[in-house]
Formats: C-alpha cells, sequence, structure tokens
C-alpha cells in the first residue's frame, strides 16, 4: 500500500449516520483495497455513498460498482476538465445512464477556470447541455466551480429562468443540487440558497489555515449544509496530503460542530436530512 494512504488511527465513529454526498470511489486509487475502504467507512457511520462521475467512463463505472453495493449512488456527468475528450454522441451516453437505478444526480459538472481559462465557451455550453439533461430527468445537479463564480451563479440563474427548467418536475423540488466543495463568498451563499442549492464541505474546513471556511461555516445556515470527502482528494487534518477516504468524515463533522457550537450528533442528523432530500435517498430521515 502507498505511503500515502492512511495508516491510522483513523476517527472514532460518528454519533449518529452520515452521508458522504461527493466521493470518487470507482477510480483506480481505490483498486488496492476497495472493500476495506468501504468497510472502514461503514464502521465510521457513513450511511451512503454519492459517487460523482467526471467523465463517461468512470460514471459507467461508479454504476458497476453501485450494483455491488447497496448503499452507494451515483451522479454522472462531465467536469470541466474532461470536456475535451467527449464523443460526438455524448449526451445520448449519459442519457442512457440516467436511467439507472442508482443514478440520482448529474454531475460532477460546471465551470473551472483555475485549471483551464482558454476554452470557456467550450465549458459554458457543455454545462448549460447538462443542466438541461438534469431537468428533462427531474435529477439534481452536483455543480463544480474553481475561480468562475460570477459564471456559474449567472448560468444557474438563466438555467432556472429556462422554459427547459420551468416545465420541469425539477422546479417543483425544494432542492435542485449542490454547490461542491464551496469556495465562494457568503453573497454567493444566499444565491444558492434562493436558487434551491445546498452547500457541499468536506477536508477543507479542518485546515487550520483556511480561515474564510470557518467564517463561512460560522454564518451557513444548517439546512444549507451538505458533508462530502471528495476522496480521495481533500484529506483533512490531521491526514492532510494523503489519500482520502470516507472513513475520515467524522472528522469534518466534528470540526464543523466545533465552529457552530452545536454537538456531533446535530451536525450528523442535519447533514444526512439534508442529503436525503437533495438526492432522494430512501430510509427514515432523522430526528433533527
Amino acid at each position: 500500500m502507498s505511503e500515502k494512504h492512511i495508516r491510522g488511527p483513523y476517527p472514532e465513529a460518528a454519533p449518529a449516520a452520515l452521508v458522504d454526498t461527493h466521493c470518487h470511489l470507482a477510480i483506480p486509487e481505490f483498486d488496492e483495497d476497495r472493500p476495506e475502504v468501504l468497510s472502514r467507512a461503514r464502521r465510521a457511520g457513513v450511511r451512503w455513498f454519492v459517487h460523482a462521475g467526471t467523465n463517461h467512463e468512470d460514471s459507467a463505472e461508479a454504476i458497476a460498482l453501485a450494483g455491488q453495493h447497496n448503499d452507494i449512488k451515483v451522479a454522472v456527468g462531465f467536469h470541466p476538465q474532461w470536456i475535451d475528450h467527449r464523443s460526438p454522441n455524448w449526451t445520448r451516453m449519459l442519457e442512457r445512464m440516467m436511467s439507472e437505478p442508482a443514478v440520482v444526480a448529474v454531475g460532477e459538472i460546471g465551470l473551472d477556470y483555475y485549471r483551464r481559462s482558454d476554452n470557456k465557451p467550450v465549458q459554458k455550453e457543455a454545462f448549460r447541455s447538462q443542466l438541461d439533461l438534469a431537468a428533462t430527468h427531474n435529477l439534481p445537479v452536483v455543480i463544480h466551480c474553481r475561480d468562475a463564480w460570477e459564471d456559474v451563479m449567472t448560468i444557474l440563474c438563466r438555467w432556472q429562468e429556462s422554459a427547459a427548467f420551468r416545465d420541469s418536475p425539477l422546479a417543483r423540488r425544494p432542492v435542485r443540487g449542490v454547490l461542491h466543495a464551496f469556495s465562494g463568498q457568503p453573497s454567493h451563499v444566499r444565491a444558492a440558497r434562493d436558487l434551491g442549492f445546498m452547500i457541499g464541505l468536506g477536508g477543507p474546513v479542518t485546515f487550520r489555515n483556511a480561515r474564510d471556511v470557518h467564517a463561512l461555516v460560522q454564518q451557513l445556515p444548517l439546512d444549507q449544509l451538505l458533508l462530502e470527502t471528495d476522496c480521495p482528494y481533500l484529506a483533512p487534518h490531521p491526514h492532510r496530503g494523503r489519500r482520502n477516504e470516507p472513513a475520515l468524515l467524522p472528522l469534518a463533522c466534528d470540526r464543523i460542530a466545533e465552529l457552530c457550537g452545536r454537538t456531533a450528533t446535530e451536525i450528523a442528523n442535519t447533514t444526512t436530512a439534508n442529503a436525503m432530500r437533495c438526492f432522494g435517498l430512501p430510509g427514515p430521515v432523522p430526528t433533527i
């Protein structure tokens, strides 16, 4: 096993069930020990996993993995860094996957001007196309945004004003999606709430120097909060720089509880109830 993998100690189990609303369990970083990774996460209290697709291949692999594990659900989509690798019939391929029982969302989709800013029109076109697919299929969306907040929020606003959205059952859902790995400003949180979007937070909230994130958490309405790992990326303190995995999700839960002056049980129950509303996950909703 790689030196970058966590060798323990793992955190204690969460005091209530958690949902990892954004992970990448089907990718090669977990090929060596995926069964152990899932077992550790379940022992840590993770009740559901939502695998976020980044292209057609890993979305399909995630659907296959979900066929082996009833607690894994899938978002399918093209991440902006992969849009140059789309096949000509990419939207039809995504639509076929959206009919799979394990698929609960479209994502992760959005804009990334940090990695590439030379293809903004192409990124925007792919983003809009996938938003329209989500509306057609009544699925929430998982949004990736890096250095592109104004464009992302403008596109989301125009999408919700469009006929494609207004005529969709998604328009009548209380939650339309999640802004994953949120790094925006308080004004973006308020705009997201007006649009019916939740805020996904994970490992970075535990970083000692993440003052902006800490301040944001203290202002964020808890009914707008989702927990995520984005594993294998963004491992929380004290495992920063190593491979992240869902068993570390309680660390983010504990830190958010500390910042908010709440108990970890309150944060776990609230975020799990939020996730179940967002993604339509089955089972009794936790008491908040």
